[in-house]
């Protein structure tokens, strides 16, 4: 790691040979449940088995490495915790910084599709004034970023983080995106340091419908909290289990394979747009790949006490959010936000969209869209 704590080195991912062939084996000697008896218990054991076959069998780990260390990858020091990161430049001298957040459970590969578009633009038919310098950094406790050994580093001091990364790299002020939890690190920048955030757009609102709101709604926003609460009666287990006890769920994340591939599978399978076969939306290697940056770090645990540090920090400032803000809300998203109730929260909302197509993980399911709507926001603040 870096010989001086504010240095930011080239990192290389080189999984060593053995921990795939260990990997391989483990997926053969796996031991199966029983098949499921109801529709809605969690995904079938034919799809796992079906996934982690391919994993064992036909999956390129290579590959996937090549990508991350063709892109531009990156490590440093962070309030005493090593990050790694992508970091990606754009050839156009007008680019806007742009920092790419990622949540749970995803990774920094989420914005694989983006970033091309984002930085070399008139390559990807758009136009080159829309360029961006593309920072993607990988959150403690995630992928191969360090794993704190302490508690405390919940959203706030991840937003701190970032925030000397970017100052490191040379940007005075940048744009951020997120989705998940990379929305509300996005939010806590917005409101830490709204003097160097230009502008900020992500694809899940923190917005919360007050009583009063739920009340007044109208047919669309009825549909919203509808959705929301099935997302809340039905599809949050691991949320609960996270939040409360990431350390016991954790022993099955860090020692079984198939265990952590059926853990985040059901996220992919519960809140893409795909009618309960992400596959369709997303391609098979590329679910692995993400699942991968979780197994060979060993980061299921350390990533899953995300939940339950957010649980015991302190409230968020309210008030009105002054940085200029773009929404887009996908269809197969599970909390949604109407721009009534975001025109309440943010007073200068550049852009607000409801797409036709796409889910939570946007960025992997509509990576064209999500690029355009990123490009929709920033153009009035360049």
């Amino acid at each position: 790691m870096s010989s001086h704590p504010l240095t930011v080195e080239p990192f290389r991912v080189a999984v060593a040979d053995q921990e795939l062939d260990r990997l391989a084996r483990r997926l053969a000697d796996t031991r199966w449940p029983d098949r499921e008896t109801g529709s809605d218990q969690g995904p079938r054991l034919e799809q796992i088995r079906a996934l982690c076959e391919h994993w064992a069998t036909d999956y390129d780990w290579r590959r996937c490495e090549r990508e991350i260390n063709d892109l531009g990858s990156f490590r440093t020091v962070l309030d005493g915790v090593g990050v790694h990161f992508l970091h990606v430049r754009s050839s156009e001298p007008t680019a806007l910084p742009l920092l790419l957040c990622h949540g749970w459970p995803g990774s920094i590969l989420e914005f694989r599709h983006l970033i091309g578009a984002l930085t070399d633009p008139v390559a990807h038919g758009g136009r080159a004034e829309d360029a961006f310098h593309v920072v993607v950094p990988s959150m403690p406790g995630f992928g191969f970023s360090d794993k704190p050994t302490a508690t405390g580093w919940g959203v706030p001091r991840i937003a701190d983080a970032w925030i000397e990364l970017m100052v490191r790299l040379g940007y005075d002020a940048w744009g951020a995106q997120g989705g998940d939890w990379g929305s509300a690190v996005v939010e806590a920048l917005s409101r830490k340091v709204p003097e160097r955030l230009l502008g900020m757009h992500v694809n899940l609102p923190m917005v919360f419908p007050t009583a009063q709101e739920i009340s007044e709604a109208s047919p669309d926003e009825k549909r919203m909290l509808a959705k929301a609460q099935n997302y809340q009666t039905l599809l949050n287990g691991y949320f609960k289990e996270q939040s409360t006890r990431p350390q016991t769920i954790g022993y099955s994340l860090a020692d079984s394979p198939s265990g952590l591939a059926a853990w985040i599978y059901t996220l992919f399978q519960d809140v893409t747009d795909s009618d309960g076969h992400p596959e369709s939306v997303i391609d098979r290697d590329e679910i692995l790949d993400d699942i991968m940056m979780y197994w060979l770090p060993n980061a299921g645990t350390s990533s899953a006490r995300l939940y339950w540090e957010t649980q015991r920090e302190p409230s968020t400032p309210s008030g009105p959010n002054p940085v200029p803000a773009g929404f887009s809300v996908f269809p197969g998203e599970a909390l949604q936000a109407s721009r009534r109730w975001i025109e309440r929260r943010y007073t200068n909302v550049l852009h607000y969209r409801q797409l036709d197509r796409g889910g939570h993980f946007a960025a992997l399911e509509q990576p064209s869209v999500l690029t355009e709507e990123i490009r929709t926001t920033f153009r009035p603040l360049r």
